[in-house]
């Protein structure tokens, strides 16, 4: 019973990713593709748990910290750059 709830959650899981990477290729404005972006590395870390509950071990949860930090510091980036139009700023001499 466990196993089979296990199989269609990595599968629905695999479903929204999908989805997510037609709102990044087709999505209308920036900030929907940024969502989009977002919203894999949630699916992502949610698989890995999935995956180690699966597996029954704990030798996964490094791996979704560092992916819930990079998919954070991206968001924001990508946040910074939409509004500013640039990600990193230089301060010119004078």
């Amino acid at each position: 019973m466990i196993e089979t709830m296990i199989t269609i959650s990595l599968v629905l899981f695999t479903i929204t990713i999908c989805i997510a990477v037609l709102r990044i290729i087709l999505g209308p404005s920036m900030p929907d593709r940024v969502i989009a972006l977002d919203m894999i590395g949630v699916n992502l870390i949610a698989m890995i748990a999935v995956v180690s509950i699966m597996l029954n071990t704990a030798a996964f949860f490094e791996v979704i910290l560092i992916l819930g930090i990079l998919s954070f510091i991206g968001t924001i980036a990508f946040s910074k750059s939409i509004e500013r139009r640039v990600i990193i700023e230089r301060k010119r001499d004078r």
